[in-house]
């Protein structure tokens, strides 16, 4: 997901689509004052992040509909389907995580409705804070809901470190609480639900990997849904190396290999050019061998040291005395989340966790 101060992505709330909010609101709800609503949410909306122009959008809702809450979301209701943004549709169960507290029963009903037009994941992380274990408790009978956006909502909702909100302290520190919502969907056919299992599961390897480890070590991932839940969930701890995540998924083997003809090209770029690093895999064995293969870049930080990210390139068979051939290309450009700084970069190629090979490229100042 890309950083929620990214220029481009808070212009999803901009003039035009305040416009569009004011238009379809009038639509379900002719009262509405239309220009009271847009002067209000424009006012300072430039100097505003997305989830700022998110909330402003909800707040500004509150401000004009003259309404008590249970009519209001009885309006909302009616908006939901008109809009034309999933995105934009997010500010709906911010109103409830806003006003809602009150109404538990119909805040929860309104926020189950919500979801299947965009996701109420942050709103409803306000209701597992206030009351965590009834919120749980309806989320566990969410997660054998028939819609998937629905169930999705039951593990995405609860994740420990779920991204731009905060964190769920209680669930972090003791992820069983939510562990019988993931037991059910841990073999869900919808691979939107899947994604959300994984990245919960992703997020307790931070703060529990032996947790996590113990639990994929006693499921049967003959079935596919499950083994690729495993698979996605254990991301971050092949990344690292760990023995025990490797073995789940087949590669828990030393690898029996030599990296050849590992090269980056251009060896010397300047900021937002593109290097390709490109070797071969060669087997030292007659038997065939599950292999996941990495690559790491030591990033030079501003006070000169360096600090490695490591970058999934693909996982294999190869048969017995096979050569791989293995590319990979990534421009060095300036995130949100990483800047660059001049100097000599690293890169690792890593088989199994380990590093057997390395070389270099440099950026200009």
């Amino acid at each position: 997901m890309a950083d929620e101060s990214s220029p481009a992505l808070k212009e999803i709330f901009n003039a035009e689509r305040l416009r569009h909010i004011a238009t379809e609101m009038t639509a379900v709800y002719p009262p509405f004052e239309a220009t009271r609503f847009l002067n209000l949410a424009q006012s300072g909306l430039a100097d505003l992040s997305v989830m700022q122009r998110m909330a402003r959008v909800s707040e500004c809702l509150h401000a004009v509909l003259p309404l008590d809450y249970e009519a209001s979301l009885q309006v909302l209701r009616a908006l939901a389907p008109r809009l034309n943004s999933s995105f934009v549709s997010m500010c709906l169960p911010h109103y409830v995580a806003s006003y809602g507290a009150h109404a538990f029963d119909q805040s929860m009903d309104a926020l189950k409705y919500f979801t299947a037009f965009g996701s109420s994941e942050f709103a409803i992380r306000h209701f597992l804070r206030s009351d965590l274990q009834r919120s749980l408790k309806l989320m566990h009978d969410w997660s054998l809901d028939d819609n998937e956006h629905v169930r999705r909502l039951a593990s995405e909702g609860c994740r420990p470190r779920l991204p731009w909100s905060f964190r769920l302290e209680t669930i972090q520190a003791d992820p069983t609480l939510a562990a019988n919502i993931l037991d059910n969907l841990k073999a869900d056919t919808s691979l939107y639900v899947r994604k959300s299992v994984a990245n919960h599961l992703n997020d307790i390897t931070k703060d529990h990997p032996d947790r996590v480890l113990d639990l994929i070590e006693g499921w049967s991932l003959d079935n596919r849904h499950t083994a690729w839940i495993a698979r996605h969930a254990l991301r971050s701890l092949i990344k690292q190396g760990n023995q025990r995540a490797l073995a789940i998924i087949g590669a828990g083997g030393k690898p029996e290999v030599e990296i050849v003809d590992v090269k980056v090209e251009p060896p010397v770029i300047g900021l937002g050019e593109k290097i390709t690093l490109s070797f071969a895999v060669r087997s030292t064995v007659e038997s065939s061998q599950r292999l996941v293969i990495d690559y790491a870049i030591d990033y030079v930080k501003a006070n000169g040291s360096t600090s490695a990210k490591v970058f999934k390139l693909k996982a294999l068979t190869l048969p017995g005395n096979a050569v791989e051939a293995v590319s990979r290309g990534q421009q060095i450009k300036e995130l949100t989340t990483r800047r660059h700084y001049a100097g000599r970069h690293a890169v690792h190629v890593m088989v199994n966790g380990e590093r057997l090979a390395s070389t270099a490229f440099e950026i200009l100042a």
